[in-house]
């Protein structure tokens, strides 16, 4: 049986956009926006019909007939908890992302878009393993702090569809298999799938600093700058995710520059550098113990991990755990569509979005 699957990717300053036919890309593009025509728009929710547009033009200048899509999929915005794989679009879904999304982010249009396209195609519109995905155990919630429980964000829709991938290769079943995944990228998140299910992560606030993001700081000195008076709530969040990081200590944020100052000689460039690849190394043994070190492969994913001298100072601290693949690039668009189409092959069976069912879990 033949699908075309539609997938659709709103990110901050894109929408990106991919056809396939069953396995098969056969087109791929990225609707880019210039940061003054988002101006124009106070909430991500007023873009709506500006992306949806774009995407129905790029559709028809490429030949694409709606007719001849079988499932539309978005990235899953920003929900409550959710169970991994995919979800059916509904009114309660729409609901909760224009109304009352958890935060305000270009993702919670994907399903949106999704939903809007498909209702006059009379097609079903799916998510796939949002950011939202929580299957932690109850001894993993625990944070240290009576009523501050530990949340489960996480790059899971390219973390799972990097383990799918990699049982598949080595004729495994990802339900057999004890995987920790290192999403390297802007932010870096870490997870362990025991079992088929993410029982841990290591969020993009609680582990290795990234390009952007400041990881896991001092508790105390993080108090003591929110108290001292010289920088508000929202200059605080952006010292920790957007100016922290890399870019704290080196100004820049594209690891390619770094690794270039590092061949022209800068020790302080090679020292930043190296203490990213030491935490996230840190951060894998501390997954490694949710199994009891039986680990049957380290894979490393992400946009950095295309850099070789970053994959291999990992490989070096870790590979006593386990093998370590290296599994480069996000992927997104391509892991969206195969998780639709092993529903329609029913191999996967999708959810149904219920407010009502998640408050109870």
């Amino acid at each position: 049986m033949s699908y075309r699957i539609l997938a659709i990717n709103p990110g901050s300053t894109s929408t990106k956009i991919a056809v396939y036919d069953n396995e098969k890309q056969i087109l791929v593009k990225s609707i880019d926006y210039k940061v003054k025509e988002l101006e124009k728009y106070d909430t991500v929710q007023e873009q709506f019909e500006m992306r949806k547009e774009g995407v129905l033009k790029v559709l028809k200048e490429n030949d694409i007939e709606l007719d001849s899509l079988s499932a539309i999929v978005g990235r899953g915005g920003l929900l409550p908890p959710v169970k991994s794989g995919a979800y059916l679009v509904n009114n309660e879904m729409i609901d909760r992302l224009i109304n009352r999304p958890v935060l305000e982010h270009a993702s919670n249009l994907g399903a949106i878009i999704s939903y809007e396209i498909s209702k006059n195609l009379g097609i079903n519109a799916y998510i796939y393993d949002p950011v939202s995905v929580d299957e932690l155990t109850d001894v993993a919630r625990l944070s240290g702090v009576n009523g501050m429980d530990r949340e489960c964000l996480s790059h899971a829709l390219n973390s799972r569809a990097m383990a799918i991938k990699y049982a598949k290769y080595n004729n495994k079943r990802y339900d057999e298999l004890n995987l920790i995944v290192a999403h390297l990228g802007g932010g870096i998140t870490l997870s362990i799938h025991e079992n088929g299910k993410m029982v841990d992560i290591v969020s993009d606030d609680e582990g290795p600093f990234s390009p952007d993001r400041s990881g896991k700081v001092p508790c105390k000195k993080l108090i003591d700058r929110c108290f001292s008076g010289n920088y508000t709530h929202k200059e605080m969040l952006k010292i920790i995710r957007g100016n922290g990081g890399i870019y704290s200590y080196l100004g820049t944020v594209d690891v390619r520059e770094v690794e270039k100052m590092i061949n022209e000689g800068n020790k302080n460039a090679k020292l930043v550098h190296e203490a990213m690849t030491y935490q996230i190394a840190k951060g894998i043994g501390e997954l490694a113990t949710v199994v009891l070190g039986k680990v049957d492969a380290i894979i490393l994913t992400g946009g950095i991990a295309y850099s070789s001298l970053i994959t291999e100072n990992i490989r070096k601290r870790v590979e006593f755990i386990s093998d370590v693949c290296v599994m480069p690039g996000e992927n997104e668009l391509e892991a969206l569509s195969k998780g639709i189409l092993r529903v329609l092959n029913k191999e996967e069976e999708a959810s149904v979005y219920r407010e009502s069912i998640l408050a109870k879990s």
